[in-house]
């Protein structure tokens, strides 16, 4: 009933048809202006995660500011006049930026040590190296020694300082709770565009000074904008990349222009209504899912090659049948084995929706939507385009069959054994490779080394304590008081005022300098912060007489305000009753193990430390991405056995055979197990993208089995012998698979341009990965038909 209708209405209508998808094209066409991208940090975040809300608690508690980094590396000594000066300048230049809350830079540390007076004194009235009768050697000195600045605002060298610039908070922020989706979206749409611009007018000043010494610029907001910078880039380039190469192995492989313009129409109708459907449904595209256009193109590009073959092939066995009669052949034979290819990728793709995290799940379903699109328009636009052309221009002048799959028919043919040893030694070297499979979350080394987000953040990493933030809360008993000292005895009778400054006891102290100084001790560790660094310097300043409880209370309470929202309130909460300290990862060392790291802090702190488990929490960016890579390890890799299964029921239901099914998808899981086993043989880290290679490979891949299967039963029924059928389909259906993997390979190839090493990552083992799974089809799944005799003798 539903071949009837497709021939009655679309087949015998193609004018009708092509208007009708040109008023589809021209409608979504519309809607792809809402077509957005997405860059910000929650994109590589696991939905619903208790730690990143555990993280935001923390945030609102201690405080947090949105900031850039500048890394400063004067020609001259950091104390020089000149580099003093023009690090002024460069300081009130920054400052003078309308979105620039405050600039904090060496020349605003206090320097305490520069006076006798007390400490009280000299807290209330300090003075900074910018000041004229400042000692700077001493002054400077004190910078570098300094427990809470040495790694922070200066290297230990004293060669490189961070100027930090805290942005204005935004007020529209407060009452986004009570907006729209949509004036959401369009405020993060503003926001987006309006921290371009600041990144923009920045990096102008930092052009402006790079004669004074090398400067570079970090932070997340610059980080965010230069992913975006990145995506965008990466949709353009992977576009017309994609594109010019499918032109020109269009025309090596027709020499037609009609057999151009046919495929490339159908690639340019589903991409555009794919992004207007996009658009429409307000999904936007991230890092992960930037290769979909990319993707899009080389998989309907595949459908399209295997349809013009085959409609080729039959125009030269039926040279009198007309045009009509020619595409009703075609699309019967064709629209089967296409659908389950499909079908087949499409499982691939919606395995990603296992991962939890809503940029990888969304691109599952883009991809899953642009497949089904890219189906439809094959099935519609190819035949109404070709229904167009004169009989005469459609045909090729000479359809010649192909060396390289006459070649792998005769290897089929008569080297089993090496065929079957080869294949022995790749299934040994990918299961070593998969025992070596790690997951890492290094995301420095996303970049590359030429791109600004590495360099800063390399200088950051090595010279200012580190980039990637981990926090470590320490959480007090309730009601706690020392009842060793004379102090406290009256502690239930004292006010609210008088808790506060009876809160700073030495067991607390005590715990905080211990878990402090165990931190700062890994090797792993960059810069560690907490309220110990605040009584080492109290200490210092003390002439290294260490403080009583009562003196810290009293000069909790005799600090300025300002002092103590910038150096104390980040590291307690009195009133939470708990001690916040924060460290920073060296993110750059290479053998670094996160998932490693943080489990030994966990059971250190319980062990070593003797802290309960209900006493310390750890967060911070490092468990997020950590939570991310594991959850994904988790989701992705178990889930590659549903996927298999998927597949093996799709061809149980497709050819009916339990035997042909098997050795079916044996090439194709081979050619996917193999790639992780070179990825894990190589040493690289599986990452976000390159957790997903095995599940995409076998659905694509399998798409070679599937045509040449079908075809391969479909020629049998007609002769009856296995290796007459085997060279028939070597040069009909193998011809179409040679060029739509050699299509499917050089098209992931241009992710090689990508700055993103995830994206690179995927391109280059997608496309190793499709090309394996080609000649194990054309050489592996011909063998076993011949041996196993799936259809009988």
């Amino acid at each position: 009933m539903f071949a009837q209708f497709y021939q009655n209405i679309i087949l015998k209508n193609p004018r009708s048809i092509f208007v009708i998808l040109l008023i589809v094209l021209l409608s979504f066409g519309y809607y792809s202006k809402d077509f957005r991208l997405d860059a910000s940090s929650e994109t590589l975040l696991i939905e619903g995660d208790p730690d990143l809300k555990y993280l935001k608690e923390i945030t609102k508690r201690y405080g947090s500011k949105e900031f850039l980094i500048l890394t400063y590396t004067p020609n001259e000594g950091m104390i020089s006049d000149n580099s003093i000066n023009n690090l002024l300048s460069l300081k009130y230049k920054i400052q003078s930026l309308n979105w620039v809350h405050s600039v904090i830079t060496l020349l605003d540390i206090p320097l305490l040590s520069n006076s006798d007076a007390p400490l009280q004194k000299r807290l209330k009235s300090f003075k900074t190296l910018k000041d004229d009768d400042v000692d700077r050697a001493r002054g400077f000195d004190e910078i570098v020694s300094s427990p809470v600045f040495r790694n922070f605002v200066i290297s230990e060298d004293g060669k490189t300082s961070g100027i930090i610039i805290n942005i204005k908070k935004n007020d529209e922020l407060k009452d986004i709770g009570n907006k729209s989706k949509e004036e959401i979206e369009n405020y993060k749409d503003f926001i987006k565009k309006k921290n371009h611009q600041n990144i923009l007018e920045i990096r102008d000043v930092i052009k402006s000074y790079e004669n004074i010494g090398k400067i570079h610029l970090g932070g997340i907001p610059m980080i965010a904008d230069d992913m975006m910078s990145f995506i965008k880039n990466d949709i353009i380039v992977f576009g017309i990349g994609v594109f010019l190469f499918i032109i020109s192995t269009l025309w090596f492989v027709f020499r037609k222009l009609i057999w151009i313009i046919v495929p490339i129409s159908s690639c340019f109708f589903s991409v555009i209504i794919m992004m207007g459907l996009l658009g429409l449904l307000g999904w936007k595209v991230t890092v992960i899912s930037s290769n979909f256009i990319a993707l899009m193109l080389i998989l309907t590009m595949a459908m399209n090659i295997h349809m013009s073959t085959r409609f080729l092939q039959l125009k030269e066995n039926h040279p009198n049948m007309k045009i009509l009669e020619l595409i009703t052949l075609t699309t019967a034979k064709m629209f089967w084995p296409i659908l389950y290819t499909v079908l087949t990728t499409i499982i691939a793709f919606l395995s990603l929706i296992f991962s939890e995290i809503k940029p990888i799940i969304d691109f599952g379903w883009m991809m899953t939507l642009g497949l089904i699109t890219s189906f439809i328009i094959t099935f519609t636009l190819l035949p109404a385009l070709i229904s167009f052309v004169p009989k005469e221009n459609i045909s090729l002048k000479e359809y010649k069959n192909s060396v390289i799959t006459s070649f792998f028919a005769k290897i089929s043919q008569n080297n089993h054994k090496i065929i079957f040893i080869i294949t022995t030694i790749v299934i040994i070297l990918s299961l070593i490779g998969i025992s070596r499979l790690k997951v890492e979350n290094s995301f420095i080394n996303y970049f590359s080394k030429k791109t600004e987000i590495y360099k800063g953040m390399k200088l950051i990493d090595e010279k200012l304590g580190g980039t990637t933030p981990l926090e470590v809360i320490l959480k007090f008993p309730k009601k706690e008081k020392s009842k060793t000292d004379d102090e406290f005895e009256d502690w239930e009778d004292e006010n609210e005022d008088d808790n506060e400054k009876y809160w700073f006891t030495k067991d607390k102290v005590d715990k905080i300098s211990s878990v402090h100084n165990y931190l700062d001790g890994l090797p792993q560790v960059g810069k560690v912060l907490s309220f110990s660094s605040i009584i080492d310097v109290a200490t210092l300043l003390n002439n290294n007489k260490p403080l009583g409880t009562l003196e810290m209370g009293v000069l909790y309470s005799k600090i300025p305000e300002s002092i103590k929202t910038e150096i104390i309130d980040p590291y307690i909460s009195i009133k939470d009753n708990e001690a916040r300290i924060n460290l920073r990862i060296i993110d750059s060392q290479e053998d670094l193990r996160r998932n490693e790291l943080i489990k030994k802090i966990n059971y250190d702190l319980k062990n070593k430390i003797g802290l309960n488990e209900n006493e310390f929490k750890l967060a911070g960016v490092l468990i997020l991405f950590n939570n991310l890579l594991q959850s994904l390890f988790k989701s992705q890799i178990l889930t590659l056995g549903l996927v298999m299964i998927g597949i093996f029921a799709m061809f149980i239901i497709l050819f009916k055979n339990i035997k042909l099914s098997l050795i079916g998808v044996v090439p194709n899981f081979i050619a996917a197990f193999f790639i992780l086993g070179v990825i894990g043989l190589l040493g690289i880290p599986l990452d976000m993208m390159t957790i997903t290679i095995a599940a995409i490979t076998i659905g694509i891949a399998v798409d070679n089995s599937i045509h040449y299967i079908y075809r391969f039963k479909e020629e049998f029924n007609n002769s009856n012998d296995y290796n007459k059928t085997l060279n028939l389909c070597h040069s009909t259906v193998g011809k179409a698979i040679l060029n739509t993997s050699i299509t499917i390979v050089f098209g992931f190839s241009i992710l090689v341009l990508s700055k993103f090493i995830p994206t690179i990552y995927f391109g280059i083992f997608t496309g190793l990965a499709m090309l394996l799974a080609m000649i194990s089809v054309l050489t592996l799944l011909p063998s076993l038909i011949l041996i196993v005799k799936p259809f009988g003798k």
